[in-house]
């Protein structure tokens, strides 16, 4: 993959930064609501903290985030822990979010199948696009029994691992209509590419009205495999790109991910180079050394325009835990100013209660430095979104 990206765009950065932060949260949620009591050993956790690639004692852990997680002694006398109420509260409603929106689910995974090739696709790289899409661990037990005239689960090579495929049975031409198509619909207009992009980038501009000159190629048009010139093949594979991103619920996709589904969805070997030459179309970030291309459209700034409801209730809960390790940054630091003033290493001064985040930063020690960058490295990895 291309070693490189766009010139840096501080809103979508930040649109990058923001959501994916809690990802390591999230998985620990994962894991306790395997238990009907919502509540587990911290020893449990312990022995999984090097999966989600995390330093430390589990314990400390959890402590850096009291509004989400209790610590308890369990019945017999195990250090347990548990959801607090109020992340309960907020992790019901995003199991009342996702249930409410299975129907949309069941049509984002129809379209994904659409665009591939035999409408088909392996279910285990399918999970690769489970967290884009916004689909539940358990979307095949959630989707499919009520959809048996659309998905059909298959086998075709029984003597091989991990060879299981996922089938749409029929062609729904009312989901086979491109977020271009929709957008021309509406607007009465031919189906054009929008450049996302300040008139001031002028030469940009000009490159894609140069692109929209020929005439736009459906990602859903069944007659892919044909288009034999270069410029057809490429203004179908981002016609491809683009509708996959729309199908996402950030709007933003790793593009490594993307090239693994090079075949199933004919996108060219240079993938990377191809979303760099459409910069009015998609930035690309090598944040951490991980590529992630998002939809410019998709953003308003560093904001979704458009929120799905189970995006809002994630952000409530990276809201819930930003709250509790800020409140957990305000006791060390208070905890570690009276440690220096009982040492006589400080004099107290009404000055020092008046830039708690500076003191905050202050506390920060190359250990903790570490530990943040390896988890800004899990956190960019999709499927646990």
């Amino acid at each position: 993959m291309a070693r490189w990206s766009s010139p840096k765009e501080p809103e979508l950065e930040a649109a990058l930064r923001r959501n994916r932060r809690w990802i390591a949260n999230n998985q620990i949620k994962r894991i306790l609501l395997r238990f009907p009591s919502r509540s587990a050993p911290v020893r449990l956790l312990q022995s999984r903290f090097k999966t989600l690639d995390l330093l430390g004692r589990a314990a400390n852990w959890l402590r850096k985030y009291p509004s989400c997680f209790d610590l308890f002694d369990g019945d017999d006398g195990e250090p347990c822990f548990g959801f607090t109420r109020r992340m309960a509260a907020l992790v019901d409603a995003e199991e009342a979010a996702v249930s409410a929106s299975e129907p949309a689910m069941a049509d984002r995974l129809a379209r994904v199948l659409m665009l591939a090739r035999g409408r088909r696709l392996q279910v285990s790289k399918l999970a690769a696009l489970r967290g884009p899409l916004g689909l539940p661990d358990d979307y095949l037990l959630r989707l499919l029994p009520g959809r048996t005239h659309l998905f059909r689960l298959a086998n075709p090579y029984p003597h091989r691992r991990n060879a299981a495929e996922l089938e749409l049975l029929r062609w729904v031409p009312s989901l086979a209509v491109s977020s271009v198509e929709a957008a021309a619909s509406a607007s009465n207009s031919a189906p054009l590419f929008t450049c996302s992009l300040p008139p001031s980038w002028s030469q940009s501009h000009a490159k894609m009205e140069e692109f929209n000159s020929t005439p736009y190629i459906s990602p859903y048009s069944e007659q892919w495999p044909l288009i034999g010139t270069d410029s057809a093949a490429e203004k179908r594979a981002v016609a491809v790109v683009h509708e996959l991103l729309s199908l996402t619920l950030w709007k933003k996709m790793s593009v490594l991910k993307l090239e693994h589904f090079r075949r199933e969805f004919g996108l060219p070997e240079g993938t990377a180079r191809m979303l760099l030459r459409h910069s009015c179309l998609f930035y690309v970030s090598n944040r951490y050394k991980i590529h992630t291309v998002v939809l410019r459209e998709g953003y308003r700034g560093s904001e979704l325009r458009e929120k799905d409801p189970v995006v809002a209730v994630k952000d409530m809960l990276g809201e819930l835990m930003q709250e509790g390790l800020h409140e957990y940054n305000q006791r060390k630091r208070a905890a570690n100013l009276e440690k220096k003033r009982s040492r006589g290493e400080i004099e107290v001064k009404e000055q020092e209660d008046g830039d708690d985040e500076a003191a905050a930063t202050r506390l920060d020690s190359a250990d903790k430095r570490e530990e943040r960058r390896r988890f800004y490295k899990v956190l960019f990895n999709d499927d646990n979104r």
